[in-house]
């Protein structure tokens, strides 16, 4: 079975690869699929997100991790995915992801949403959040995988370089 995980990972966090990690014991194949939204101004190119994924996942198999734009939907069928996976951590959540879930219920009637929870360790993370602390010089290696965290240390210049 293939789950298809969209998202922009702007940065990749330990949330998202906690999902990545479920997901592919799970389910034994995963698309990560990076979004290119040309209205959002990333901290990182598509192309650096990609680069941080796979540096981040090679320890796992049956990981691919491609690029899209455009509806999520499409990238499911051009990938073959048999579901959309879409991670919680809270109830808040919940709500903006079951709109999605439903949209995208009726454009494609056979592609099931399965949404996880996100561990309770990293329930308080999010890109937003992390490019927040990294920008005002706060250390991040707890919050990344440790290359996005270099990479986070040089594009803000940070004080508090990863361990």
């Amino acid at each position: 079975m293939r789950a298809l995980y969209p998202g922009s990972f702007d940065p990749l966090t330990n949330g998202h690869m906690d999902l990545i990690e479920r997901a592919a014991a799970l389910f034994g194949q995963v698309t990560v699929a990076v979004l290119s939204n040309p209205n959002k101004k990333p901290a990182f190119s598509v192309d650096q997100r990609i680069e941080q994924i796979r540096n981040a996942t090679r320890h796992l198999n049956g990981i691919d991790v491609v690029s899209f734009d455009g509806l999520t939907v499409h990238c499911a069928a051009t990938h073959q995915a048999d579901l959309i996976l879409r991670g919680l951590r809270a109830m808040s959540d919940f709500e903006y992801e079951l709109q999605i879930a439903h949209t995208n219920r009726s454009l494609a009637a056979d592609l099931e949403t399965v949404f996880l929870a996100t561990s309770t360790r990293h329930s308080f993370l999010s890109s937003s959040v992390v490019k927040e602390v990294a920008r005002f010089g706060g250390p991040v290696d707890h919050m990344v995988p440790k290359e996005v965290a270099k990479d986070l240390n040089r594009l803000f210049n940070s004080a508090f370089p990863p361990r």
